[in-house]
């Protein structure tokens, strides 16, 4: 079993194509796209169709819209695609309905056609076959390029799949590079293998650590959920978050690691402060000193460089989860360094998207790193070890 790439799709001039791309970007209060890295990620695929005199249909969810509502309308990424392909994007008003088709019946060789949001209509949450139908009404060749909802069984991604032989249904270069980097990846890293995990919960994490853990050389825990861990160690965190009925696992993993000669590596020292705020005031302490009435917001300067000699002679990288809260300048700090560490490096660096990937784009060492995923949840689930729908539905005979 394989998934076919787009190269190998017989892509007639003429032909018509249904991308299903991950163009859930961030915007501002005005509609502004702040962040358009997905939507240049998708470009590649898009080119491909257009240079082999194709009819692209885009389709695309934005946000959680309950039924239409002009806040989640794709018009905005419309306009930037028009802008980074430098030719005319037509917009449907609706999604499946008469201005789609209308529009869709006028296209012509090496057009560009954007769907309103797919989650305008409720089939496509459902899974709807009948959906998926009319989706599939607007490509005779199907391309997945959205790895971002890879883990969600829904109709753009897993239904209209289903529609389509292996002839004509394929994986655009986009998801190949996920799938290569995080799927093949973690079957054959090269050694020293170091894994770094952060983030608020442990509970999000677990699965990920569980699955890990037999595959690194090294384990680096920052975040929030470290606090779970040190609490497990018997140390006094204060009013730090702290998941206590996963105090058990955290010490499992820990016995795990020992037993398995993972080397496993907890911060040494925190920036501290009474409440999450920008006015509080902030204090340097090591694990063994914070105050009761005070919480752990970020890594202490101890602990990047901890971490900097643990990142020396590895040849592998995996990263999700920051190391504390970075969106506030003043608990950002052991992130940013230890970003910059990590891009200073020469091991293969792969940023599990989300947060992470915000993280290394405000510290501006994004083209550093070797990958940096498209998809938070949808890697986090593939460093779990489960199987993502919309991946499994791609899969062909050899």
């Amino acid at each position: 079993m394989h998934i076919r790439s787009i190269k190998e799709l017989d892509l007639a001039p003429g032909s018509s194509v249904f991308i299903r791309c991950d163009f859930n970007v961030p915007m501002d209060e005005y509609g502004n796209i702040t962040d358009d890295r997905r939507i240049r990620a998708a470009l590649p695929t898009i080119r491909y169709c257009l240079d082999n005199d194709c009819k692209v249909v885009l389709a695309s969810h934005l946000g959680r819209p309950k039924g239409f509502d002009e806040r989640y309308s794709l018009r905005p990424v419309a306009k930037r695609l028009h802008k980074l392909l430098k030719q005319d994007v037509v917009m449907a008003s609706d999604v499946v309905g008469p201005d789609a088709q209308e529009k869709f019946d006028r296209l012509e060789p090496g057009d560009v056609m954007l769907l309103e949001n797919l989650r305008f209509e409720p089939g496509e949450t459902a899974d709807d076959m009948e959906f998926a139908k009319k989706l599939a009404h607007f490509g005779e060749f199907y391309v997945n390029d959205a790895f971002g909802v890879c883990h969600r069984a829904h109709a753009s991604v897993h239904a209209i799949a289903t529609l389509y032989d292996g002839d004509h249904k394929a994986a655009g270069f986009l998801l190949l590079k996920e799938i290569k980097y995080l799927y093949k990846l973690l079957e054959h890293p090269v050694r020293p293998f170091l894994a770094i995990i952060g983030g608020s919960k442990v509970s999000s994490k677990l699965g990920a650590l569980v699955n890990l853990l037999p595959k690194v050389d090294k384990m680096i825990i920052g975040g929030a959920m470290a606090f779970t861990f040190l609490k497990a160690l018997g140390e006094e965190v204060g009013k730090s978050l702290v998941e206590d009925e996963l105090i058990d696992d955290a010490r499992k993993i820990m016995e795990e690691a020992h037993a398995r000669g993972v080397k496993f590596y907890l911060p040494v020292d925190f920036v501290v402060a009474p409440e999450l705020s920008e006015d509080a005031p902030v204090k340097y302490v090591t694990y063994q000193e914070i105050p009761k009435e005070w919480m752990g917001l970020d890594i202490g300067l101890a602990s990047t460089r901890l971490f900097r000699e643990a990142l020396n002679d590895v040849q592998t990288i995996i990263w999700n989860g920051p190391m504390g809260v970075f969106e506030i300048d003043k608990f950002a700090r052991g992130s940013m360094k230890l970003a910059n560490y990590v891009a200073e490096s020469y091991a293969t660096k792969i940023i599990g998207g989300g947060d992470t990937a915000s993280l290394v784009s405000k510290a501006g060492v994004d083209d550093e790193m070797t990958f940096i995923s498209t998809g938070g949840g949808a890697s986090l689930e593939l460093l779990e070890g489960k199987e993502l729908p919309g991946i499994k539905v791609l899969m062909v005979e050899d």
